[in-house]
């Protein structure tokens, strides 16, 4: 029985909305439903299986993607030297005498660390480890406690370098240099609005943030000027090589990944911290990861080209031009979307799906491509810190070693946070002259 191209299509989405709810591995559901989508529509074994080897062939030959696994192994290799760590201590003597302080620390650290990770669930598993048990010493709330980890923890997918900008710069080829200028500002007025907030919580739900009513004494002058030498200026010569580089125009994006790799390695190298066992763990971590993500864009690729097949993607920009819709109108129908597919997939699977569909649909509003990444990767990652996907709160809940917070103390922590967030995708939409001010 022939079934029309549009119904395929339609049908494709369908079902792997419903095999990702089923539990099947995103780019195992999208690889095999697209190859079965070509299959109804070509009615040719052959020509569904030379789709899938070009698409395979195509999809990772781009040299930017060589970046993911660089950027990533600069990352583990940060956080086994133990940088996060450093940085927090050196946030948390700064801002400790402030009420709320140790909150404002765990945001400050992880913007900072966010600069040279490009990694929410790095950020994640690093702070739960390190902020966590101190502000639980402080008296401070478990819920607020996981919550601000969850919250900031997100900032490392915005903030340049960020492997979800890379990703959407190569879907939509925009310049990684251009998408990496373009998270400066948003990434810091989140991480601003996240301190901004802490005090709001204090006047609105005390109980809910807790801490210590007098506050910490504040460190010493001397202590800060000392540990801004020895703990931030690694992190800070990291990023003055990576961003330096490529917004210096004396590195491409993949040059400055690996120069930051080797940076890093000579840092932990120095302070006696990166052991044959941690550049053995970063290295198969890498491997892991990188598998991960690439297997996932070639799934994407095959599913791609199976809409394009279909035309679904230019029968889904006619509809949207035939009901009129404005700019406010569709600007909200993409976020509610983003939020509900965050609820169940991760933002790389978000950007690799959902972002061909829409380019079509973009034109009649004259959409400058580069907020609108930065608009897709912000609106994702609020699905980190939502029910049931929520990946950053199970990350946390697994590196923490605290029986009394459940898995749900961890959601309900990031709740307040996730709202933060979403004012300031708001913002962001209002005003995309925060996105492109620095492009």
């Amino acid at each position: 029985m022939e079934m029309s191209s549009i119904t395929v299509g339609i049908a494709s989405v369908v079902a792997i909305v419903f095999f990702i709810y089923a539990g099947v591995h995103i780019a195992v559901a999208l690889g095999m439903i697209s190859f079965v989508g070509v299959l109804f529509l070509k009615g040719n074994f052959d020509v569904a299986l030379n789709l899938v080897a070009l698409a395979m062939a195509d999809s990772i030959s781009d040299e930017a993607f060589a970046t993911v696994p660089l950027f990533v192994m600069m990352g583990l290799i940060v956080s086994r030297c133990g940088m996060g760590r450093d940085v927090y201590e050196f946030a948390n003597d700064l801002f400790r005498g402030l009420r709320g302080g140790l909150g404002m620390a765990t945001i400050a650290a992880n913007a900072i660390f966010a600069a040279v990770t490009g990694s929410s669930i790095a950020s994640a598993s690093v702070f739960a480890k390190v902020a966590i048990p101190e502000m639980l010493r402080y008296h401070y709330g478990r819920r607020f406690a996981v919550g601000v980890v969850a919250g900031s923890s997100v900032l490392g997918m915005i903030i340049p370098p960020s492997v979800m900008l890379i990703i959407y710069a190569v879907v939509t080829e925009q310049s990684v240099g251009a998408m990496f200028l373009a998270g400066v500002f948003p990434g810091l007025l989140l991480a601003a609005a996240y301190c901004i907030a802490i005090p709001l919580f204090i006047a609105i739900a005390p109980r809910f943030v807790g801490g210590e009513p007098a506050g910490l004494a504040p460190a010493a002058f001397a202590t800060l000027a000392r540990d801004a030498v020895t703990k931030l200026g690694p992190v800070a010569l990291l990023v003055f090589v990576v961003l330096g580089g490529i917004y210096g125009g004396i590195l491409t994006p993949v040059e400055s990944g690996a120069a930051g790799t080797v940076v890093a390695a000579i840092l932990g190298s120095i302070k006696r911290r990166l052991t044959p066992q941690a550049i053995w763990g970063a290295l198969v971590d890498t491997g892991h990861i990188t598998a991960n993500i690439l297997f996932l864009i070639i799934a994407a690729s095959i599913y791609s080209r199976m809409l394009g097949i279909a035309g679904l993607p230019t029968l889904f920009g006619e509809w949207l031009s035939a009901i009129h819709l404005s700019f406010a109108g569709f600007m909200v129908i993409y976020v509610l979307l983003l939020l509900a597919l965050g609820t169940i997939i991760d933002t790389a699977s978000i950007i690799l799906i959902i972002v061909p569909l829409f380019l079509p649909a973009l034109q009649p509003f004259n959409i400058n491509l580069v907020w609108f990444g930065i608009i897709t990767v912000v609106g994702a990652e609020i699905g980190l810190l939502t029910p049931p996907f929520g990946i950053s709160c199970f990350v946390i809940k697994a590196a923490i070693d605290e029986p009394s917070i459940s898995l749900n103390d961890v959601f309900m922590g990031a709740l307040p946070f996730a709202a933060v967030m979403l004012l300031v995708l708001v913002v962001l939409i209002v005003f995309p002259q925060i996105s492109l001010a620095l492009i």
